[in-house]
C-alpha cells in the first residue's frame, strides 16, 4: 500500500510529464545537451555509490575524450566506459516494442563488468554472498536461476505506474542479488530501462544520497517498500526539473512561492506546507519550490 505522500508525488510526476510532452518535439540542441548531462551524471553517481574514485570532471574526460587519469585505477576508468556503453544498450532496448527479458538483464550486467571480471560478467553467481551493512541475506546461489526467471516474468512490464514498477524492479533485483558483483549498477540501469520504456526519464540516485538510499533499501527488506518508491520518485523528479529548466516556455510559466504569496492571501510559509503536502501543484526546482502561475490562480479561484 502506497502512502498519500507517494501517491501525490506520482500525480505530480504525471503532471510534469504531461507538461513536457506538450512541448515536444524538443530541439536537437536541447536534447543533445540534456542527454549528455544525464549520461555523465548517471555514470558518475552510479559508479561513485559503489566506490569508484573518479570525480565528475574525470568521468567527463573519460567518457567524452577517452582520457585516463594519472594515479587512478584502470578499473575506475573501465567502469566509466562500461557504464556509458550499458546506457547506450538500455536506450536501444527502450526504443524497441519487445518486453524486457531475463537475457536483457544479463546482457546489461555483462556490459557493466566487461574487461573487469571476465569470469562473472553476465553470469549468475555460483557462490553465496552477503550484502555489507545489511541485515538482508540473499537467497542461496542454487535458487538464483529460478528466482530470476520468475522475476523477469512477473515483475517486468506490469500495469503498475512506471515509477512503482521501476522501483520494485530495482528492489527485487538487488534482493535476489543474482551476480557476484555489479548488482547495484545493474539494478539502477534496469530501473531506468523501465522508466524510459514507459515514456519517463532516467532517475539518477546521487552519490550524496547514498546513505539515505541504503536506508530506504533496508526498510524495504523489513517490509516497508513505500519509502523506497518515494525515494526513487524524488530522484526522478530531479530529472524532470532539468527538463523544465531547458524548456523556456515551461520555465516562464512557473513562479516562486514568494511570488505566489504576493498574488494571493497565503503566506510563503503556508504555501511551503501546501507544496510539501501536494495541496498545490508545486515542484521543487533545485532548493526552491515553484508553481505554475496558471494552475495556482485556478486553485485560488476554486477556494473562493
Amino acid at each position: 500500500m502506497l502512502s498519500d505522500r507517494t501517491l501525490k508525488l506520482l500525480k505530480r510526476l504525471d503532471e510534469a510529464k504531461r507538461l513536457i510532452d506538450e512541448h515536444r518535439p524538443l530541439s536537437r540542441s536541447v536534447l543533445e545537451r540534456l542527454h549528455e548531462q544525464m549520461v555523465l551524471e548517471w555514470t558518475y553517481n552510479s559508479n561513485a555509490i559503489e566506490g569508484n574514485t573518479l570525480t565528475i570532471k574525470e568521468t567527463k574526460l573519460a567518457l567524452q575524450d577517452g582520457i585516463t587519469v594519472r594515479n587512478k585505477p584502470l578499473k575506475d576508468y573501465l567502469e566509466a566506459i562500461n557504464h556509458k556503453n550499458a546506457i547506450d544498450f538500455v536506450e536501444e532496448l527502450a526504443s524497441q516494442k519487445t518486453k524486457i527479458t531475463e537475457r536483457n538483464i544479463r546482457e546489461i550486467h555483462s556490459l557493466v563488468l566487461k574487461d573487469i571480471d571476465k569470469d562473472y560478467a553476465g553470469i549468475y553467481r555460483d557462490i553465496n554472498v552477503r550484502i555489507s551493512g545489511s541485515k538482508h541475506t540473499p537467497p542461496e546461489h542454487f535458487q538464483v536461476k529460478e528466482l530470476m526467471r520468475t522475476f523477469a516474468k512477473k515483475r517486468l512490464s506490469t500495469k503498475e505506474h512506471a515509477v512503482v514498477e521501476a522501483a520494485l524492479a530495482h528492489f527485487e533485483l538487488v534482493s535476489i542479488h543474482p551476480f557476484v558483483d555489479g548488482n547495484g549498477r545493474t539494478a539502477r540501469l534496469l530501473m531506468n530501462l523501465v522508466l524510459i520504456k514507459k515514456g519517463f526519464f532516467p532517475a539518477v540516485i546521487l552519490k550524496n544520497d547514498r546513505l539515505k538510499y541504503y536506508d530506504v533499501l533496508e526498510r524495504g527488506h523489513s517490509g516497508d517498500i513505500d519509502d523506497f518508491v518515494f525515494f526513487i520518485g524524488r530522484s526522478l523528479e530531479r530529472t524532470v526539473y532539468l527538463y523544465f529548466e531547458a524548456i523556456p516556455k515551461i520555465k516562464a510559466n512557473f513562479i516562486t512561492l514568494k511570488q505566489a504569496s504576493e498574488i494571493s492571501t497565503y503566506s510563503v510559509d503556508y504555501l511551503n506546507i501546501m507544496a510539501r503536502r501536494g495541496t498545490i501543484p508545486a515542484f521543487k526546482l533545485k532548493r526552491n519550490w515553484v508553481v505554475s502561475k496558471e494552475a495556482f490562480l485556478k486553485y485560488v479561484k476554486s477556494k473562493k
